[in-house]
């Protein structure tokens, strides 16, 4: 049988397994190991599975998982992310759509604290969204701006999957994160800026609110500004010294992590039940990535063994004769398509193994593309007909706003975001430069 044959087959049978509504790593894991029993015998399937269990313990960055997912729970548990919003609430609702400009803010922040767009998304349709409604804001605007704002957890670091990413491609976390850093920014003015020029045209789809509600003592103002600068100083409390080379990266989530903790006390919200709970889910999400992280460098080791990537490299620039752009294209394609059934962490762990090495034959830099996959992934959350966001917002949202409402709200966004793609496959300096500014310092 033919490599293309064989990784045609473990493909197919992968996909055929996550139909059947199997884990994704049980899926991902089972294909690997069996077909390393076919292929190698006993020792070649029995040592797979090992050396990726061992190269796993081994990856001492992948502490740093856990630390930076126990301080977001840390901070959305203890409410601290309401502060935010009400920070927001005061100082930007003198502006027509300025609660919506805020939210895109909350997110950021929240983004910040937590690097997975799940916290974004639960924190938005929960606190915001509520409050938008309320205020008059047009429904399918506010909708709109929840996802796409939850959306950023996942490129503004400390990014979860930025972690999961560079444990596959064998890239530096630290400069992965760097990396995200002004597309992410660059993602969220862009937001702004649509909001903003929207509501300019058209006020009631973001009314003032009136003078009364933002008639506040200085004092009250200022406070609540304290407030929102908490979750910034953990940030910088916590980046500052791994950019500078004081810390390693995960000395410095440890210090995120305590540092969550120690403004949770501060505030006198550090109950019992809210370090349960946060404990409780940050062992959850931790343990959920660590195994789906084994799968898929099983799988990959396949592969490698195999050489079924210089195989497929081979089909594509010599027989179909494309171009590395058009090859480049076709994969944020597909990742679109299949964003549309699957969650980030599932498209990542299925095409890596096949994917990244491709892009590194074709001559492409593996941070640009961690980041470029990262952005094809927001778009793919947000893609009818079943993009993961669509139904964690159905989920969320109240009655008043249905299915139809939420598809239809995320268009302009997904097309700002598109826009935002084009432009750092481009100009790949945009994502590159912060981490090699710092690095090379």
């Amino acid at each position: 049988m033919s490599y293309e044959a064989i990784a045609i087959l473990m493909f197919s049978s992968m996909m055929l397994m996550l139909l059947t509504g199997q884990r994704v790593f049980g899926a991902i894991g089972f294909v690997a190991v069996i077909a390393a029993f076919l292929l190698w015998g006993d020792r070649g399937g029995y040592d797979l599975g090992f050396a990726a269990a061992i190269k796993l313990m081994k990856w001492y960055p992948l502490l740093t998982l856990p630390m930076f997912i126990f301080m977001g729970y840390i901070l959305s548990e203890s409410k601290i992310a309401d502060d935010l919003y009400r920070m927001f609430h005061v100082w930007m609702g003198g502006l027509s759509g300025g609660l919506a400009v805020g939210t895109i803010g909350l997110m950021v922040l929240v983004s910040a604290m937590n690097g997975l767009s799940v916290a974004g998304m639960a924190i938005g349709a929960t606190i915001a969204l509520p409050e938008l409604l309320r205020r008059g804001y047009d429904k399918l605007m506010v909708t709109g701006v929840i996802q796409a704002g939850s959306s950023l957890g996942i490129l503004v670091p400390p990014s979860v999957v930025l972690v999961l990413y560079a444990m596959i491609a064998r890239q530096p976390v630290g400069q992965l994160w760097l990396a995200g850093v002004l597309p992410g920014l660059m993602m969220a003015t862009m937001f702004v800026i649509y909001i903003v020029i929207r509501c300019r045209m058209n006020p009631s789809l973001g009314p003032v609110l009136p003078a009364e509600e933002r008639d506040i003592p200085m004092g009250e103002k200022l406070r609540l500004l304290g407030a929102g600068f908490l979750p910034l100083f953990i940030f910088f409390a916590m980046m500052v010294p791994f950019v500078n080379g004081w810390t390693s990266l995960v000395e410095s989530s440890a210090i995120g992590a305590i540092a969550a903790f120690v403004a949770a006390v501060a505030k006198g919200r550090m109950t019992r039940e809210v370090f349960e709970t946060s404990v409780r889910k940050t062992l959850g999400i931790s343990c959920m990535f660590m195994w789906i992280i084994l799968a898929a460098l099983a799988f990959g080791a396949v592969f490698d063994g195999l050489g079924a990537v210089k195989a497929i490299e081979s089909l594509f620039t010599e027989r179909l004769g494309l171009s590395p752009w058009m090859i480049l294209i076709l994969m944020q394609l597909s990742f679109i398509l299949m964003g549309t059934f699957l969650d980030d962490t599932a498209m990542l762990v299925i095409v890596a193994p096949l994917y990244v090495p491709l892009v590194g034959a074709l001559g492409f830099d593996l941070i640009w593309y961690g980041v470029l996959y990262t952005i094809t992934t927001q778009i793919a959350y947000m893609t009818p007909p079943f993009g993961y966001n669509l139904f964690l917002m159905r989920a969320m949202a109240p009655p008043e706003i249905t299915l139809r409402d939420i598809y239809a709200s995320i268009l302009p966004f997904v097309l700002v975001m598109v826009v935002a793609l084009a432009t750092i496959m481009v100009f790949p300096e945009i994502a590159l430069w912060l981490p090699g500014y710092v690095y090379g310092n």
